[in-house]
């Protein structure tokens, strides 16, 4: 499996605190089958500024490390770009970063609106050749109310991202339903965990795409999987599954009661 937004950088933002914090994170990625981790520290959101060539050389440091103590994952540059007005002129300036070396970013809404420049944003990245990922946008208050928003950034040009723990309810009821209403209505095109810490907030990967396979069906988890493999390997993401629940997986989840004395 493939994870595009961590924070599992050392000292960058409040994500691992320390080296010790990085590592076990590291393994506990390795335990649950992640193999690539995309470094996503915060940028530009206020409090935390992580331009490019910071975020390359810490996660160099990462690697060696990892390498040194023998755990076999690999960790990719990237951030989690908070909308800003000098957005695009911060990537002429070589400032921000791709995932990977791929054309896609991650970029992420404050928590309560969906700012107004956002319709003009996604055009010039796209005008530019860049995919933008909107980060979970199921913890954005506006979008909880109005999905149909979201669907206009992606019919814009937008893809979007929803997180682990919305989906197994770690951020509470509401953000949880509207995390699973995102995804049923097929604005949804990956899953990452965005792990800040690996007791308090860890990966829990593997889980939400067996509740992904088991909810929503095979073909859904298959095409979050390799969708996250298409931003490592900078290709186009695979054509989304049929919405409508199979009859297989509706008799699935009748069974219970059928069996039932």
């Amino acid at each position: 499996m493939i994870d595009i937004h961590t924070h599992i950088l050392p000292f960058v933002d409040d994500g691992a605190a320390s080296w010790d914090d990085t590592l076990n994170m590291a393994r506990a990625a390795v335990a649950e089958g992640i193999t690539t981790i995309i470094a996503t520290p915060h940028h530009a959101n206020g409090k935390y500024m992580n331009v490019a060539e910071k975020v390359v050389e810490h996660t160099r440091q990462v690697n060696e490390r990892l390498i040194a103590e023998g755990v076999p994952v690999t960790i990719v540059t990237g951030q989690e770009i908070r909308i800003h007005s000098d957005l695009v002129e911060a990537w002429f300036r070589k400032e921000l970063l791709p995932l990977g070396n791929s054309n896609y970013v991650l970029i992420e809404m404050p928590s309560s609106v969906i700012p107004k420049e956002m319709d003009e944003l996604i055009h010039e990245l796209n005008i530019m050749k860049l995919k933008p990922i909107i980060a979970h946008p199921e913890r954005n208050a506006e979008i909880v109310k109005h999905p149909e928003r979201l669907a206009k950034l992606i019919e814009r040009g937008a893809f979007a991202q929803v997180t682990t723990h919305s989906l197994l309810g770690s951020f509470g009821k509401q953000i949880e339903k509207s995390a699973w209403s995102l995804c049923r209505s097929g604005l949804i095109h990956i899953v990452s965990s965005d792990a800040h810490h690996v007791v308090r907030r860890g990966f829990q990967l593997r889980e939400a795409y067996d509740v992904i396979r088991d909810r929503m069906g095979e073909p859904w988890e298959n095409y979050l999987l390799n969708n996250a493999q298409c931003v490592i390997e900078d290709k186009s993401f695979g054509p989304m599954p049929d919405l409508k629940p199979s009859s297989e997986r509706i008799m699935h989840r009748l069974l219970p009661f059928f069996t039932k004395k």
